[in-house]
């Protein structure tokens, strides 16, 4: 792939960390090298960050449309008023319009081709919400202005371990109830797929974990692991699914079975998120898997508490640019492999023009 590939970058909430570990991951050189960045955000906002936390001086081009991007230099789309005020940790209803605004556009320069990939700073839900965003997070809202038609995964990612969530921002009230066998099944079909498509695993094996403490314990903790979630894994197998399970979370973890996997499909929320943070915190990435797209975050929040104190790790950050650009890369070779098919032909060495074509006809003549 000779053109570099151009990833979109959003600010997110623009009190939060997101400057800051956008401009981090930035400055080092090397991401110039692999990509071509273009920020959706602010360049007055870029300049009060780098210059109140002090960080290296880096060339930031302001331009008009991602088209206009230069390759080796990070690049600026301006979303935001000149009129927008700063408050680092700080939520507002501004900072919430100009985290939506920059998503807006760059998922539209998406759609028409103008960037390759992109990757989301993290946003408030709170302060995001409006007539015109209306979802728990960006994997709801990704799903419906991207999807077309297809359902999105979400998907916790480093080089040790693949959390996906069978629901995402969902109250744990209302969990069980969204946890039905056509559910774990369209879930285990989506990231069966990823794993081969973005993730370049030939037979990925899944290991299904279970909703009730204990795998329900022989139904005395709950049913949905005999009536729900096994066959899910049963109608998976049939379809040459690589499924097992299901595994009750607190010792599948805790013993490092996880090990054994290529990815691991959690119930909700916090059963796979809790202990991938706790294993990965730092390297890891949320990935939105089912999706045309391709789209990564880090897989932190916009860290209010710490925010314009120069103290946020962006290694989060770079590996989901890192992520993104592999994923791209994985997808066109997974998708050139399997376009075009040759014809299946026979060719008989030493003799001219024999060509046995099987494509059309099992019993098939000599041309």
């Amino acid at each position: 792939m000779d053109k570099k590939i151009k990833v979109g970058i959003t600010h997110g909430d623009p009190n939060g960390i997101g400057y800051e570990v956008i401009l981090k991951t930035l400055s080092n050189p090397g991401i110039a090298e692999l990509c071509t960045p273009v920020i959706y955000g602010s360049a007055k906002i870029v300049g009060y960050y780098r210059k109140g936390m002090e960080l290296p001086q880096m060339q930031v081009n302001t331009i008009q449309n991602a088209a206009q991007a230069k390759e080796g230099e990070a690049n600026i789309i301006n979303v935001v008023g000149e009129d927008f005020k700063i408050e680092p940790g700080t939520p507002s209803k501004t900072a919430g319009e100009a985290a939506f605004a920059a998503l807006e556009r760059a998922v539209a320069d998406l759609r028409s081709g103008d960037i390759d990939v992109l990757v989301t700073a993290p946003i408030n839900k709170d302060t995001i919400q409006s007539d015109t965003f209306h979802f728990p997070g960006h994997t709801e809202y990704l799903e419906s202005s991207l999807g077309d038609g297809n359902e999105a995964l979400m998907i916790l990612a480093n080089d040790r371990i693949r959390i996906a969530l069978v629901t995402t921002h969902l109250p744990i009230a209302k969990v069980a109830e969204a946890i039905t066998r056509e559910a774990v099944l369209a879930k285990l079909r989506i990231f069966n797929r990823s794993l081969m498509r973005d993730f370049n695993i030939g037979h990925p094996r899944i290991a299904v974990l279970s909703l009730n403490p204990h795998a329900g314990d022989g139904g005395l903790l709950g049913n949905e692991e005999a009536e729900i979630i096994s066959p899910a894994i049963e109608d998976a197998s049939k379809e040459k699914i690589l499924a097992f399970g299901p595994y009750a979370a607190d010792g599948f973890f805790g013993t490092e079975a996880y090990r054994k996997f290529d990815g691991v499909l959690a119930m909700y929320h916090d059963q796979g998120l809790a202990p991938f943070k706790t294993i990965a915190m730092d390297s890891g990435v949320n990935f939105t898997a089912g999706l045309p797209y391709v789209r990564t975050s880090p897989d932190h929040g916009t860290g209010f508490d710490i925010a314009g104190q120069g103290v946020a790790s962006e290694e989060s950050f770079r590996q989901a640019i890192y992520m993104a650009i592999d994923t791209f890369r994985s997808r066109c070779a997974f998708d050139d492999a399997r376009a075009n098919p040759l014809r299946r032909q026979y060719f008989d060495k030493g003799k001219d023009n024999v060509v046995l074509d099987l494509s059309k006809d099992d019993s098939a003549q000599q041309a």
